[in-house]
């Protein structure tokens, strides 16, 4: 009989622990959210699940909360997918075209652009909120997903890990396109954007849960009910919930759920090219 290594116990331990610790919120949202509003305000949560989540995803889903009626959950989804989706392949592709000029265009002060451009991590977004907003405003770009999106999609990350990744390609692969008459539009699109795909789907998981789960710059720019992102949605719906009405939590535990489950499914899909990507940006 084979025996267990007390290392393999003590690792699994600390990984079964940890996934316990990571489920458990997320279970205890289950079951605020399967119980009546009443029961849950008097008893916070429980052990035993009840039959209420059919009602509280219809209510969550297709109900309208605040003043304009626009404000649904499905429609909360979609803003958010809209949102998330346009942050991820607008910084992919602005970080991959910025990263190409870096690398092959051999410009005199490509270096010191690719540095200029990697400090502005130190200039995240609430530093630069007030500036981005008045643009938007004088754009005339408020409540739209052009507002949303366009002001945030430059990507110094993106850049940075594109760069590597082009910096690794042979320069072999560089003289047998160039002896083939690829232009530099063919070379990259033909050649750089397949060798790409494993950094691509790294970085569209970064981009896309970091999009999704904006919540400051929805706040600032959207003002109609009807462009309300869930977890923009969400906050609106807790702050509604003060006063003499009774609290909504299985409606907004529904909720919350429900905007777990996008970046979930995402990370859990591109989790194998996820890890090739960021371990083979650099050979």
């Amino acid at each position: 009989m084979k025996r267990i290594k007390l290392e393999t116990i003590v690792d699994h331990s600390v990984l079964i622990i940890g996934s316990l610790i990571m489920i458990l919120p997320v279970a205890m949202l289950l079951q605020m959210a399967s119980t009546p509003d009443i029961e849950t305000m008097r008893n916070g949560p429980g052990l035993v699940f009840g039959d209420q989540i059919p009602a509280n995803f219809e209510k969550a889903m297709f109900e309208a909360s605040g003043f304009s009626g626009e404000n649904t959950g499905l429609r909360m989804l979609y803003n958010s997918l809209i949102l998330g989706l346009g942050f991820a392949i607008g910084k992919i592709v602005i970080g991959m075209m910025a990263a190409y000029a870096i690398v092959y265009f051999r410009l005199k002060f490509a270096t010191l652009a690719f540095w200029i451009i990697f400090t502005t991590l130190l200039l995240p977004l609430e530093v630069r909120i007030l500036p981005s907003y008045e643009i938007v405003q004088k754009l005339g770009m408020l409540n739209t997903y052009q507002g949303l999106i366009i002001p945030l999609i430059a990507s110094a990350t993106a850049t940075f890990f594109f760069r590597q990744f082009f910096r690794s390609v042979p320069e072999e692969l560089i003289e047998a396109a160039r002896i083939d008459g690829a232009g530099p539009i063919k070379f990259f699109v033909d050649i750089l954007v397949p060798l790409s795909r494993t950094m691509i789907a790294a970085m569209f998981i970064i981009m896309f849960v970091y999009g999704w789960n904006q919540y400051l710059w929805p706040t600032m720019i959207t003002t109609d009910e009807g462009m309300f992102t869930l977890v923009r949605g969400i906050k609106q719906i807790t702050q509604t919930l003060e006063g003499t009405n009774l609290p909504e939590y299985g409606k907004s535990n529904i909720l919350q759920i429900i905007a777990i489950l996008p970046p979930v499914l995402i990370v859990i899909f591109f989790q194998s090219w996820f890890v090739k990507g960021l371990t083979e940006s650099d050979k």
